[in-house]
């Protein structure tokens, strides 16, 4: 990796991502950072950009920022030569060169201290505005010697450092839910400041986190490997280990398709909104479900299940010169939206209301897009049955729908079934159907003729024709079908097929009476949502159907 030095340049980052939204973190860091060297491993994305931290650091589909140090091939441990040979190769390849670590530091420092200088905007932010930020970071910075003074006191009687560095798993954004548990964060929402930037002059403070996958972690556990190349870092570049406030994190990354060292630049993810005050459906996922939904400025977007308002912040943080709406049967969320929206400062561009998702009141066709989470059941409990009201729920949000606007579902992997088996049952084209044509008589192959039932030797028999004897074969013309209970039945001459009119009538042919969809479907995403997966689903509404 090459310094940028002072005066800024290219930067190497990789960002964590869930499973999924690889594919909207690939993209945004191209339109917004004009990033280059863009490329993705499973769960990561990779890229090069002279944009400021800053600018890096409001990237919405991400979950963890890093720093990257360096990326390599595969660790390969010998077959032969015992766990100290095996120890020896792993530290040596994960190591490599101390001018590449003191340029890799420099780097994180001057990072650091741009990041330091959003402290006063980001504490004027807070719910808790009487204490002045001074002496908010005064007391923090008291509280962080003191710290610092009890870990190195702590650690002054614990022997070598590498027997106690921490290893920790920083994939969580493979299992932490997605659809994340309520947090309500009173008082204000800001993320703890970033560390002060280190001294130049003084040893830097650190600790190890390792995630160990593949063939290496049937040799060395996560908590082996934090250890080994904790003790290589120490005595290779003089750095100290602390486990409770370090200033510098080192994330080791190992598996079978890659190798990746770097340094995390935030201290908490980027997914943690500072403007949401309820959380509800996990911001990265939110807002990519916003970015499927192509709104443009003027546009106005419906949610007709808003929830706790996730999707329409994080839209409405995206589009500023859009119009947002929510509406949501429950008074319980609806006062969580208005909490949240109110915290967002977006009270403007965002109106809530109360209605039904199946009895929306709007006008057709008044909405330019229409982004929905339909409700799982399994964080916030629902009183509809989604399965049974999904095509009442489906039938009015394409009705108020205009004509080139996008319909953007996110659906658990049940409902997404359901929603293919119906539009695929709609979308099928005319076909016979059953029609109502005046009642004449009863049901035929032919020609009518009228005639009751006759009664032979054996009572309630069907004859093809005059009673004579038993039930008799007659030359065969199609298949005996039944008709109303009164009337004959006879066979005569196939003049075409049986149609059905209301129970009793004849049957024609005519066009297909039910409504059709005129959703057309674009593209479906994959996303994790932690315990399960959804499925976000884009539709373009082509025409107004009656």
């Amino acid at each position: 990796m090459s310094d940028p030095g002072p005066t800024g340049g290219l930067v190497r980052y990789y960002c964590t991502a869930g499973s999924g939204m690889e594919r909207f973190l690939l993209a945004e860091v191209k339109e917004k950072l004009a990033a280059e060297d863009v490329c993705q491993t499973a769960g990561k994305v990779l890229f090069s950009s002279s944009a400021g931290i800053l600018s890096v650091c409001e990237l919405k589909a991400a979950e963890r920022l890093f720093l990257l140090l360096r990326r390599d091939a595969p660790v390969r441990l010998p077959g032969r030569g015992g766990p100290a040979k095996a120890a020896a190769v792993l530290r040596s390849r994960v190591l490599g060169d101390a001018a590449q670590w003191a340029g890799a530091a420099a780097t994180w420092s001057r990072l650091q201290g741009e990041l330091a200088g959003r402290r006063p905007q980001e504490a004027s932010r807070g719910a808790c505005g009487d204490e002045a930020p001074k002496r908010k970071r005064e007391e923090e910075e008291k509280e962080s010697s003191e710290g610092k003074r009890r870990c190195e006191e702590d650690d002054g009687g614990r022997g070598a450092p590498e027997t106690g560095l921490l290893a920790r798993d920083l994939h969580v954004d493979r299992r932490e839910d997605l659809h994340q548990d309520e947090v309500k964060r009173p008082g204000g929402p800001d993320p703890p400041d970033p560390p002060d930037p280190p001294d130049p002059a003084a040893p830097l403070s650190f600790r190890v986190s390792c995630k160990c996958t593949g063939a290496l972690s049937r040799c060395f556990s996560s908590q082996e490997v934090s250890r080994v190349v904790g003790g290589g870092l120490s005595r290779l570049l003089g750095w100290k280990a602390d486990l409770k406030n370090p200033q510098l994190e080192v994330n080791v990354s190992l598996s079978d398709d890659h190798f990746l060292l770097g340094f995390p630049l935030t201290s908490l993810p980027l997914a943690n909104r500072s403007y949401m005050k309820t959380t509800g459906l996990r911001s990265t996922v939110a807002w990519a479900m916003a970015s499927l939904a192509q709104i443009q400025p003027g546009s106005c977007v419906l949610d007709p299940m808003c929830g706790v308002g996730s999707i329409l912040i994080e839209a409405a943080q995206e589009h500023q010169a859009a119009c947002f709406l929510g509406s949501d049967i429950d008074d319980g969320q609806l006062q969580r939206a208005n909490e949240n929206v109110a915290f967002a400062a977006l009270q403007n561009r965002i109106q809530l209301l109360k209605a039904s998702s199946m009895m929306l009141p709007l006008p057709s066709s008044s909405v330019d897009a229409v982004v929905c989470d339909l409700p799982f059941g399994r964080k916030f409990g629902t009183k509809t049955n989604m399965a049974a009201n999904l095509p009442l729920i489906l039938t009015e949000m394409e009705r108020v729908l205009c004509v080139g606007g996008t319909l953007v579902l996110l659906l658990s992997p049940q409902l997404s079934c359901l929603l293919k088996a119906l539009l695929s049952r709609e979308e099928s084209g005319p076909a016979p159907a059953l029609k109502a044509g005046p009642r004449s008589g009863p049901l035929e192959a032919g020609p009518l003729e009228a005639g009751p039932l006759e009664a032979g030797p054996r009572a309630g028999s069907l004859e093809a024709g005059p009673r004579s004897g038993p039930l008799e074969a007659g030359p065969r013309f199609g298949p005996l079908e039944a008709g109303p209970r009164a009337g004959s039945l006879e066979a005569g001459p196939r003049s075409g097929p049986l149609e059905a009119g209301p129970r009793a009538g004849s049957l024609e042919a005519g066009p297909r009476s039910g409504p059709r969809r005129s959703l057309e479907h674009r593209q479906t995403v994959r996303v994790s949502l932690g315990a399960i997966d959804g499925l976000i689903h884009q539709y373009v509404k082509t025409e107004d159907r009656p």
